[in-house]
């Protein structure tokens, strides 16, 4: 436990309760996505219980360097958001730490951005000690180029000391809490390299297992959790807010085929992530890494469904596994009306599966698919296996499809397609057919 105490005398209260949202609309950004995002940004800002008191699209050809908009469009801002008495105003583009002190001082209120927003979402949510280990590191991160904003109010009630290079208050605490963030910041990195090592040694566990892992990825809120929730007959939670999943779920299910596969939910994903958000949470993404097989869903009921496909598609690059075996997956088909919007679909991304979590609709042909995307390379063969070796014809049952099985005086005769992850296992067991 330490007893250095980081000083936090920011103007931001300590609980803000109505926010005005800025969208940053550039030259190339379509209506529909700039009306979208700034939805987004409001579903956000709900999520951490803060209500939307007003909104503003703002249209940037050129970003300018200390209001990122011109002093007559920052005016409106700051008239608006006072007019419908916001106690802070929400920018959905990254703002610089100098942009963010220019704002609080000229507004008189919070400024935060759609990064601090989303680093408080995943403070509040993260639960296993690797990813609260994660979210500390990228808070301490974000925070150590903003501590002049902390102290940013002293310059304006005392000014700065003058004479003999005397430094003012502020300015010499900054270099403390500097120091105790850097500080910090090692000690997250020991502490992560240490867990990371513990959860190496689990993993190589589980990759002796010849069970192979489909991972469900997919843009927030397209109902990740609750097709998993649908698939394996779990109680992984729910929520319709963004980000209710930010520690991977694993779960085991049986396929038609009678071969299991393990189902792994994943964080969603979001235009506009900050990229150390998605450095930070390679850990909660590692299940999709490792995985055999993706499962992208996509909320068909949402107007920017094909963003949302772009958006998980850069992704999966960035990670390294966009060339892995995918089937991609329209989920909420119980909401869609309009009788062209799946046709056109099928013929745009042709193998794709239509799907309802909520009515079941739709998952038997996912589970034969996973059966036939998941499984790949089987080899038949034909085994005898000594009735003592009980544990090796559990593996066969589990991991292989068994088109035939007889039991005999010598042992069990099994005719099987087996996976190659299994041979080593039973090849002392092989026999002629």
């Amino acid at each position: 436990m330490h007893s250095e105490t980081l000083h936090d005398v920011s103007a931001k209260p300590e609980k803000v309760e109505r926010a005005f949202l800025v969208g940053i609309r550039g030259p190339q950004t379509p209506d529909e996505e700039a009306r979208e995002l700034l939805v987004e940004l409001g579903e956000l800002t709900a999520t951490l219980g803060i209500s939307v008191a007003g909104r503003l699209s703002v249209r940037l050809d050129h970003p300018v360097s200390r209001l990122l908009v011109g002093s007559g469009k920052a005016e409106e801002i700051v008239n608006a958001a006072r007019s419908c008495t916001a106690d802070v105003i929400v920018f959905d583009e990254a703002l610089t730490p100098s942009q963010q002190r220019n704002w609080e001082k000229l507004a008189e209120m919070a400024v935060i951005d759609r990064q601090e927003v989303i680093l408080d979402i995943f403070a509040s949510r993260a639960q296993t000690r690797e990813a609260v280990l994660q979210v500390q590191l990228a808070q301490a991160r974000y925070e150590l180029p903003r501590l002049k904003r902390r102290w940013s109010h002293l310059s304006r009630q005392r000014g700065m000391r003058g004479g003999m290079g005397l430094r003012g208050e502020g300015e010499q605490q900054i270099e403390v809490d500097a120091r105790m963030v850097r500080n910090r910041i090692g000690r997250l990195q020991k502490q992560l390299a240490q867990v990371r090592k513990q959860r190496r040694v689990q993993r190589s566990r589980r990759l002796r297992k010849p069970v192979p892992l489909a991972a469900i990825v997919g843009y927030t809120n397209a109902g990740k959790s609750s097709l998993l929730n649908a698939l394996t007959h779990a109680d992984v939670l729910v929520e319709d807010r963004l980000f209710a999943t930010l520690d991977p779920t694993v779960r085991r299910i049986v396929l038609p085929n009678h071969r299991e596969l393990l189902l792994s939910d994943t964080v969603g994903f979001i235009r506009k992530l900050p990229h150390q958000l998605v450095e930070a949470f390679k850990a909660t993404l590692e299940e999709t890494v490792l995985a055999d097989v993706i499962i992208e869903v996509l909320d068909v009921s949402a107007g920017q469904v094909e963003e949302h496909h772009k958006t998980t598609q850069a992704v999966l690059r960035e990670i390294g596994v966009h060339d892995k075996s995918a089937l991609l997956v329209f989920n909420k088909i119980d909401t869609i009306q309009n009788t062209y919007t799946l046709p056109r679909l099928r013929r745009r991304y042709p193998g794709c599966v239509f799907v309802s979590a909520k009515t079941g609709a739709g998952l038997n042909v996912l589970l034969e698919r996973l059966a036939e995307v998941a499984l790949p390379g089987l080899e038949s063969v034909d085994l005898l296996v000594p009735h003592r070796k009980y544990e090796l014809i559990a593996l066969i049952h589990r991991t292989s499809s068994v088109l035939g099985e007889k039991h005999t005086s010598e042992g069990v005769r099994i005719r099987a397609e087996i996976p190659a992850g299994i041979r080593a296992s039973i090849e002392n067991f092989i026999v002629s057919p």
